[in-house]
């Protein structure tokens, strides 16, 4: 028996912001096919069922649950990207919490990571709140958008190479879809990976704290240690670290970042 889900359009719609976010991410489209929108992409994500081993961990973890959360109703699909589609920053994740965003829904949303994150893009001015706890808490971002290398929670936060390889389609599409983004920031080492393989540069990049590499289509691939606890409770990751990556941020979308770094 399947576990009691969050499910349909109307769900996906929700897990963008709401209808009328929806809309203006219909509105967004590119000349892929029949006309490709990052709308299509996140529909196409939360209804993904393409690698059985994280269809079943994400299920099982949503049937069982946890006792904090007794009683709220798990998300278990593949979750959607998030954000604005006319972003200048594109935020690239590792994949859903089994307990976050595979229970709210929604990118880095109910969780200790995304705790740090959206309190870090607010300061930045990038988000309309600090707090991300749930898929209608009013939250919106601008100027940014979230995704991840893979969509779906993985046992032990470990996809595969293939599971990797499964979601990237995905991440290739909203590069296209997401013209205006000129900065996009790898939140820990596999997702500075991908982006690299997705562009396929070679010898790959460094990944370090604020690392930096120019991408082939003028875009800046921008790095930060993953606000994951180990790294924040360990302090590898501190606040005025974090901080410091979505100055540069802005920086570089400003175009005075070159001017900026001896």
């Amino acid at each position: 028996m399947r576990p009691r889900l969050v499910g349909g359009r109307a769900a996906a719609e929700r897990a963008v912001g709401g209808t009328s976010a929806h809309r203006r991410l219909c509105a967004v489209t590119s000349n892929r096919g029949q006309g490709d929108s990052v709308a299509a992409v996140q529909q196409e994500v939360a209804d993904c069922r393409r690698c059985p081993r994280l269809v079943q961990w994400r299920e099982e973890v949503a049937r069982a649950g946890r006792a904090s959360y007794a009683g709220q109703v798990y998300w278990g699909r593949g979750v959607p990207a998030f954000g604005d589609p006319h972003a200048s920053l594109l935020l690239v994740g590792l994949a859903p919490a089994a307990h976050g965003a595979n229970r709210t829904g929604r990118m880095f949303t109910g969780d200790r990571s995304g705790d740090w994150l959206f309190a870090a893009l607010f300061r930045a001015g990038f988000a309309s709140q600090p707090t991300s706890t749930a898929r209608n808490d009013g939250l919106e971002l601008t100027g940014a958008y979230i995704t991840a290398t893979v969509h779906c929670a993985p046992p032990a936060n470990k996809p595969t190479p293939a599971e990797r390889d499964a979601c990237a389609p995905y991440l290739t599409r909203e590069l296209a879809l997401l013209r205006e983004a000129t900065v996009v920031l790898a939140l820990g080492q596999f997702a500075w990976q991908a982006v690299s393989a997705h562009y396929g540069i070679r010898p790959r990049p460094a990944f370090g704290h604020l690392a930096e590499s120019p991408l082939p289509d003028g875009r800046t691939l921008l790095g930060s240690y993953h606000p994951s606890q180990q790294n924040t409770f360990t302090g590898k990751l501190t606040v005025p670290m974090f901080d410091a990556v979505f100055t540069r941020a802005r920086l570089l979308i400003d175009g005075a970042g070159q001017d900026t770094r001896s």
